[in-house]
């Protein structure tokens, strides 16, 4: 059999192929949902948890993975102000926020919604509402305190993600937009869940970064990571630039662009740049609290509109 019958049309560039003596068994292979599968040498057939996951996708309409190779940059709050932005400029639309940084879940503070809990119903699990028309899942929720810390190796987490995509109960009239508030790196959750989403369609990737160019070299690699799994990249987001002073307003780089910060890595790396957002102590106060300050916020919007028109020409 020949290696492009070997390996399935989604498969990422380093997958070894069904037939191959590693299959199962190199590095690559690690947090693969099929990886015990192919490791075992038995002929695969269709996988059921995939299946389960496009069926429930085919109810989404844009899959938007927040991401970034560094931590700390703000991926979170990023993703919540997103889907605030997102729910306030189309209250006509629904829109989810997935969560699947399982060690370090954020969303459940982030939209204040500490002390909720998901239901299970006939249709699947219960998402937490934030508005009419922004749900959030997270493990968080599912946690018996906040300061519970989540254990596990990749397998356990990629069924994790497997049962959040194919078993959350999002409602008749599915989602617009699915966000997804991802972990650093680009490891056992992300393959996993590029691995669900990609052959579902629409699925596409924003990079958040600060200007630094310690943090810049990690987001490279975040960039290299989607192109290697075939993931759109929408743009990227400077994060944490400039820094306001609350008292006299005045705008400063508390974190120099000595390498030409986010926007001229976007040049150099042809993606497109979605704008910047603010270092603004009042904006890590609503994370905190999990309070919306969309409306104080005027840098989100061109982020939105720019993510839109991305959108609109894929």
């Amino acid at each position: 059999m020949s290696e492009t019958m070997d390996r399935p049309e989604d498969a990422p560039e380093h997958c070894p192929g069904t037939q191959s003596d590693s299959a199962g068994k190199s590095s690559a292979c690690a947090g693969c949902p099929n990886q015990s599968i192919c490791a075992s040498g038995v002929a695969r057939g269709p996988d059921v948890g995939a299946e389960m996951v496009k069926a429930k996708m085919s109810f989404v309409k844009h899959k938007i993975f927040i991401l970034s190779g560094k931590g700390g940059v703000g991926k979170s709050t990023v993703t919540s102000l997103l889907g605030r932005a997102l729910a306030a400029r189309f209250p006509e639309k629904n829109i989810g926020i997935v969560d699947i940084d399982i060690c370090g879940p954020s969303m459940p503070r982030i939209m204040g919604l500490l002390n909720e809990q998901v239901h299970q119903s006939g249709s699947g699990w219960c998402p937490v509402y934030v508005e009419e028309n922004l749900a959030v899942m997270s493990i968080g929720f599912l946690l018996s305190s906040p300061d519970d810390s989540v254990i596990w190796r990749g397998p356990k987490k990629n069924n994790m993600i497997r049962q959040f995509l194919s078993e959350t109960d999002w409602g008749e009239d599915g989602l617009d937009f699915m966000l997804l508030d991802a972990p650093p790196g680009t490891s056992d959750e992300h393959l996993a869940s590029t691995g669900y989403l990609k052959p579902t369609g629409n699925t596409s990737a924003i990079i958040v970064t600060t200007p630094p160019e310690l943090a810049l070299l990690d987001v490279r690699k975040e960039i290299d990571f989607c192109r290697k799994v075939g993931l759109n990249i929408l743009g990227v987001v400077e994060n944490m630039s400039p820094f306001v002073c609350p008292k006299c307003h005045v705008a400063s780089d508390i974190f120099p662009k000595n390498t030409g910060g986010g926007e001229k890595m976007c040049k150099e790396m042809e993606v497109p740049y979605l704008g910047r957002l603010p270092l603004d102590p009042m904006l890590g106060k609503a994370c905190d609290e999990g309070v919306s300050i969309i409306d104080k916020l005027p840098a989100i919007n061109p982020i939105v509109e720019n993510i839109i028109l991305q959108l609109e020409s894929a």
